[in-house]
Order: structure tokens, then sequence, then C-alpha cells
């Protein structure tokens, strides 16, 4: 396993289990999480939507099942695009993260999703 999958599988733990301290090492201070859900605009900080992982029922405390996926990996130079999927909590979730290598190791600094309803 690569780096940038030890962090997707690391992203996907903290998710998976509501593992807010996680969820904050892996992204960066000023990282910006925007999306559609059920083409309504959804737009937090990072800080912001980790805290609400940390407000809800984790996928795995209501005992559903793993289903996330790393669909495809974009590397170029100190900069990635990761595309997942992530069903979850009712959700079908298709997103991007993007991430920059810094001197402390790679940091997610932006996640984009999409979630379209039945």
């Amino acid at each position: 396993m690569n780096h940038l999958e030890k962090i997707v599988d690391q992203y996907f733990h903290g998710v998976y289990h509501g593992d807010t301290a996680l969820l904050a090492s892996l992204f960066d201070a000023d990282a910006q999480v925007y999306g559609m859900i059920d083409g309504q605009p959804y737009h937090k900080t990072a800080a912001a939507y980790i805290d609400g992982v940390g407000k809800r029922r984790s996928p795995a405390s209501l005992g559903e099942p793993y289903r996330m996926k790393l669909l495809s990996i974009d590397l170029l130079g100190a900069i990635a695009t990761v595309r997942l999927h992530s069903p979850m909590l009712g959700f079908d979730y298709h997103l991007y993260l993007t991430l920059a290598q810094r001197q402390d190791g790679w940091k997610i600094v932006n996640k984009t999703f999409n979630h379209q309803g039945a």
C-alpha cells in the first residue's frame, strides 16, 4: 500500500468509525468541503465537517457494512486527487479528495462530493 492509499484508508476509517481526531490529522487546517446533496449545495470548513462527523452516529455504530472504495489516484508531483465511493448512512456519495504534499506529509486540502437520491 502506497502512502496515498494509506491516507485514503485512514480517511475511510475516520468516517466509518466517527474518529474525529484521525480526520483532523488528515485535513489541512484551511481545507474546505463542497458538495451537492440531492441538488442542494453544501459548504463547510473541514473543521465544521469534522465536528458534524463527531455529532452523528457512525456507520460502524449503526452496524452498516463497510462498502467504501478507492476508485482512482491521480498523482502529479506534490499534488494528488483521489476519487472515492462512499455509500453510507442512506447516502451514495461519490467524492474527490485533493491532497498536497507538505514538509509534514500529505494533507487533504479539499473535499468535493455529490449524492443523488434514488
